[in-house]
């Protein structure tokens, strides 16, 4: 699995480093300065180094960033680009073709077989760009991540995940509350002899997410406009 990346964010591997110095990002370079303090103060598990346990968060913290952050397919490490698929909740499998058709970002994550009208989040209308500002304007400190438990190691990695974020900023139009948003769920992910990831399955309720999400009281656009213009909150997704 991927190694540490202590050279530049002690969480995430191919961040930094002469390895990426031609890296195309889509967003440009990602820090993690500010959603790694809210994840140390918030987490429920510190796992000992170099424990399976701190693989595995390492692991998908990596993944996570590559996939949300990196432009060239070429540049991104962690995966086998010709062999990946991505399901959510026993979906039939994506290849990373029709991940970039669905905008990329957090459309995969967030498909929906509501009617259209009851969305309050419309994965088919959203762009990777699109997402990223709505959850960066949201989220404006992160959305952490941390490993619960991992019920077994490669090939095939079976772990428990916990996402929290507090609601900061507008969210579709929905005002902030200031309160803690929380996602639990579970994941599988495999990976292939060279350690990259070739099969990602999540399971999760997204109501867990989008229904925190959209408590706030209506209001207008202004206001999402201007948090979203913060040059801050680019580098927090």
């Amino acid at each position: 699995m991927a190694s540490s990346g202590v050279e530049g964010d002690k969480y995430r591997s191919y961040l930094t480093g002469e390895g990426e110095k031609n890296t195309q990002w889509k967003f440009g370079p990602p820090t993690y300065d500010v959603v790694n303090k809210l994840f140390e103060e918030g987490r429920t598990k510190i796992w000992p180094p170099r424990s399976l346990e701190e693989e595995v968060q390492n692991l998908v913290k990596t993944w996570e960033m590559e996939l949300f952050h990196k432009s060239n397919l070429d540049d991104i490490k962690s995966i086998d680009p010709n062999k990946y698929t991505f399901s959510l909740n026993g979906r039939k499998g994506i290849n990373i073709e029709e991940i970039g058709k669905l905008g990329g970002g957090y459309n995969p994550l967030l498909q929906t077989s509501l009617p259209e009208k009851l969305r309050g989040y419309n994965p088919d209308e959203e762009t990777a760009e699109s997402s990223h500002k709505a959850f960066t304007t949201t989220f404006p400190r992160g959305f952490a991540l941390e490993v619960l438990q991992v019920y077994s190691g490669p090939p095939e990695i079976i772990y428990k995940f916990r996402h929290w974020g507090y609601m900061e900023g507008p969210f579709k139009g929905h005002a902030p509350t200031g309160e803690m948003v929380e996602v639990f769920g579970m994941a599988i992910f495999t990976v292939d002899e060279h350690n990259k990831i070739v099969k990602v399955e999540f399971f999760y309720d997204p109501g867990q997410l989008l229904g925190g999400l959209l408590k706030g009281a209506k209001l207008g656009t202004s206001s999402e406009e201007t948090a979203s213009s913060c040059p801050v909150l680019r580098s927090t997704g």
